[in-house]
């Protein structure tokens, strides 16, 4: 269990270095990635996008299920989830630059 949750923490600080380059924060900061699974097999990730029709998202979904490859050393896969992002959704302080919190 433990192997676990350290693998899923490596993850999501990996996960950190995958910028919105239309925003310019990361995906953690920006709350897009809800859910992280490791297994000793594989990584699956849950990800949302700011807009449904975002015209980075087929480049930030290849680069987290990447970046979660090196990180884990095993294969990543990525699955949409169907809620929509809001602010809210943010990590605290990151929405200081633009005024939301």
């Amino acid at each position: 269990m433990t192997d676990t949750l350290t693998k899923e923490s490596e993850v999501i600080e990996g996960l950190r270095q995958v910028v919105d380059p239309e925003i310019g924060l990361n995906i953690i900061e920006l709350g897009l990635v809800r859910k992280v699974e490791t297994s000793p097999e594989s990584v699956h990730l849950t990800m949302i996008l700011t807009t449904p029709f975002c015209p980075y998202g087929p480049q930030l979904l290849e680069q987290s299920r990447r970046v979660a490859e090196q990180v884990a050393g095993v294969p990543a896969t990525i699955e949409m989830g169907s809620e929509l992002w809001d602010p809210t959704f943010m990590e605290e302080g990151a929405g200081g630059d633009w005024g939301l919190f």
